[in-house]
């Protein structure tokens, strides 16, 4: 393996690579719940719907180091930098005759980046409320990582062996493999069911009234006949009490609701559970990718409701979205920005759509998206290009910066974590970044839910207000199902 780093510093710790192969059985919900039980674990993906993105799912634990950077701090992307160009990797000089190319991660740091990171890349206002508060950088360097191929279905674990370890690397790799084993004997409960349509808004706590949502919407387009921007991105939050294991959640999501870019961070006094179906940057390769979507509609699961009614709406919400000039022009403007953030740090003329507009299906909706790439520079680091791409087009607007502006006008609370960017970036270059949609914070016994939609001129506020319930039902309809399971478990058992 010859690896591609970002790293320009000649003073970096080497890593050398060590992997092993194992086929097993694979419980794939019972290798999560043994890795949430150990220290700052970290994992990405573990459900059906990872085989139709990069692949492979990836369980973490007991991070050598981790760094923070928190809101009022300096210099984020300096001090960024140092720390990813910290350690290097001298490759793998054992490496078998199959050994998994393309988007794998095979250690280095795993984590987030909040959406008010991008303060720090343009001056913008601060008028939103920052009242969740969790750090605006959170990565866990690990040295050892379990990989699953969901194409053909082995385990590979990797651990690097860096200088003055006291474990040796085949201790590590034995550690790994105690995990699988342990996990072979875990035995999880399938989680409960919940229809989605008795999801009770009334009864969660939001960030602003539903008269506020639809009078801004209107505000909004205001901006657009005015030729502020084009676009905008803008979302609600809603807020309920969660005294359940993060974990169940993430089984929960993975089971009823599975997305390609699914992610479980465990940062001590907060979670995240993330069941986002949006890619934000791969990196493999020198190639950059990224995937915005734009386009929503329901969907109904036909494998719970096999009725003729269900498959006829569904045909029928395909169909619109398919055929929506609306839907088409939101996404045509996205691709344009990305393909503008993509040429800053791209070789002249190797940018290109590599994949159209297309319809794909999710278990709970449709999604219209659209594939854009390029090859990077020799000369770029990971902070240039999270400097010419953070945060992703599509959860912002367009143009990038006047929508940035209008949405911490608009939005009464900070983004936070949600449409920031959750995923990984691999000491060898590799970088896998989802767009941190469908995604659920959990703080202080709290849970958090926010969802949004493109704004454009013909936007009916209506409609716009409905999509952000469609988009949460699933997300909360997991929590309500949890912590009825866990009520119930603590009333049988004497507790609560």
């Amino acid at each position: 393996m010859t690896p591609v780093t970002f790293s320009k510093s000649g003073s970096s710790i080497p890593c050398e690579l060590h992997c092993k192969r194992i086929r097993a059985a694979a419980d794939l919900p019972a290798l999560s719940e043994t890795f949430a039980r150990q220290k700052s674990p970290s994992i990405l993906g573990g459900n059906v719907a990872i085989a139709n993105t990069g692949g492979f799912s990836y369980w973490a634990a007991d991070p050598k180091e981790v760094f923070e950077f928190k809101a009022g701090q300096a210099e984020p992307f300096v001090k960024l930098q140092k720390i990813l160009t910290k350690y290097k990797t001298g490759g793998c000089s054992h490496a078998p005759a199959e050994w998994p190319e393309g988007e794998i991660f095979r250690g280095g740091w795993i984590g987030y980046f909040g959406y008010d990171l991008g303060r720090y890349i343009e001056k913008l206002p601060v008028t939103a409320v920052d009242d969740i508060q969790m750090p605006l950088i959170r990565l866990c360097f690990y040295d050892r990582v379990i990989a699953y191929d969901h194409t053909s279905r082995d385990f590979w674990l990797f651990v690097l062996e860096l200088p003055g370890d006291i474990e040796r690397p085949g201790d590590k790799l034995s550690h790994l493999e105690r995990l699988l084993a342990e996990s072979q004997d875990v035995r999880i409960a399938p989680p409960m069911p919940a229809k989605l349509e008795t999801i009770d808004f009334s009864r969660l706590r939001c960030n602003m009234t539903k008269d506020y949502y639809l009078s801004t919407v209107r505000k909004i387009r205001r901006y657009i006949f005015d030729g502020d921007v084009y676009q905008i991105n803008f979302s609600q939050r809603f807020e309920c009490d969660y005294n359940a294991r993060p974990i169940d959640l993430y089984h929960w999501q993975n089971k009823y609701n599975p997305s390609g870019y699914a992610a479980y961070i465990d940062g001590g006094d907060s979670f995240i559970v993330s069941a986002s179906p949006e890619m934000f940057i791969n990196i493999a390769g020198g190639v950059i990718q990224t995937k915005p979507i734009k386009g929503t509609r329901p969907r109904l699961n036909e494998a719970t409701d096999a009725s003729l009614q269900a498959q006829h709406i569904n045909a029928q919400n395909l169909d619109e979205l398919l055929h929506s000039a609306k839907e088409q022009a939101e996404l045509n403007m996205i691709v344009d920005l990305e393909r503008n953030d993509v040429a800053k740090i791209c070789i002249p003329g190797t940018r290109e759509v590599v994949q159209p507009r297309t319809i794909e299906t999710y278990p709970t909706v449709f999604h219209a998206v659209a594939t854009i790439a390029g090859r990077l520079r020799k000369d770029v680091t990971f902070c240039d290009v999270l400097k010419a791409m953070f945060p992703g087009g599509s959860i912002t607007g367009a143009p990038k910066i006047r929508s940035m502006e209008i949405i911490d006008e608009t939005e009464p609370t900070a983004r936070g974590v949600y449409t920031g960017s959750i995923g990984f970036v691999g000491m060898d270059g590799n970088v896998g970044l989802n767009i941190a949609i469908r995604t659920i914070i959990i703080k202080d016994q709290k849970a958090f839910v926010q969802t949004g939609g493109g704004i454009v001129a013909d936007s009916d506020p209506q409609a716009e207000w409905q999509e952000t319930i469609t988009k949460a039902r699933a997300l909360l309809a997991g929590i309500h199902s949890v912590m009825c399971n866990a009520h119930h478990a603590r009333r049988n058992t004497g507790y609560g």
